[in-house]
């Protein structure tokens, strides 16, 4: 009697249930269709096709013949692949001269630039209420708006007096330059680190320095991340700071040396693209393998700062 009675309840529950979930699932699926903005979409396409295209080109420029290159359609295929003009490139422009320059002088920018500026950053946010280390901020922050044309004849005098003239003084102004913005993104990262995590650390009789390299600088991992990639991108690919400050044209560096030899490329689109190829690989490679570091470091430092 009890059985009978409660069978007929099952469906009952059941339809009761889907009555009241299947609503709520055909909002989710409507909010989730909705999520796909089309407009945005288009536009986001068409822009990456200004940074494609061109792509295109340079890499189908570079592998074909000298014949290939002028006859006048850049966005044809190679037919057939043709390596050569990445060999004339490479012997014509001295690359690995140039190429071991750009990394050296990239490499001191980038661990410079980091160094310096989750130290300096570190210093500013722990003593924000005093008024020196406050002023100091806002004067670094003043920096970033001062391009190096503007000072580039005194930083060239400078240099040559002090026997900079060469990628050690271009290194040096790299990291220096790099600074401002540097600072302004850990200073971001570093207010959304609670205290309580250096009070304990100094409880069990950590230093200040300690505290930094052992709990603090772990932490930014990444933001330093960020900060680095901006960094390598702004040092392997500036051509005005290292053109006015080496004196020697021997140790230029990678853009450097591209003009240099512009005028032998004029004739040989496939040597030039191809030496164009060799001198953004580097930093293409690098990008694709760390954009996501740097979205998350950028975007952990606007939400927690």
């Amino acid at each position: 009697m009890t059985q009978e009675s409660t069978r007929p309840l099952a469906p009952a529950v059941a339809a009761s249930e889907d009555t009241r979930t299947s609503p709520a699932r055909r909002r989710r699926g409507k909010v989730g269709q909705e999520t796909t903005n089309w407009p945005v979409m288009i536009i986001l396409f068409l822009c990456s096709l200004t940074v494609l295209l061109p792509l295109y080109v340079t890499i189908s420029m570079s592998m074909k013949t000298s014949a290939q290159a002028v006859d006048g359609n850049a966005l044809s295929l190679p037919a057939p692949i043709d390596f050569s003009g990445f060999s004339q490139a490479w012997d014509l422009t001295n690359f690995p001269v140039a190429f071991t320059i750009s990394v050296l002088v990239t490499i001191g920018t980038v661990v410079g630039t980091v160094l310096l500026a989750a130290l300096a950053s570190y210093a500013i946010v722990r003593n924000w209420e005093h008024r020196l280390f406050r002023y100091s901020f806002f004067y670094l922050l003043a920096a970033m708006f001062l391009p190096f044309p503007v000072v580039a004849l005194p930083q060239i005098q400078l240099t040559g007096l002090v026997g900079l003239a060469n990628p050690v003084g271009v290194t040096i102004l790299h990291i220096m330059f790099q600074l401002s913005f540097s600072i302004l993104l850990f200073t971001a990262f570093l207010r959304s680190i609670p205290l309580e995590l250096e009070e304990s650390a100094r409880i069990d009789g950590a230093t200040t320095w300690q505290t930094f390299w052992q709990l603090i600088f772990p932490l930014l991992a990444p933001m330093s991340a960020t900060v680095a990639i901006f960094a390598f991108l702004a040092s392997w690919n500036d051509f005005m700071m290292p053109s006015l400050i080496i004196a020697d044209s021997s140790q230029q560096t990678i853009p450097v040396v591209q003009k240099i030899f512009q005028t032998q490329f004029s004739s040989n689109y496939n040597v030039s693209f191809a030496s164009y190829l060799m001198a953004m690989a580097p930093a293409i490679i690098v990008y694709l393998f760390t954009q996501r570091w740097v979205m998350e470091g950028v975007t952990q430092g606007a939400v927690k700062g």
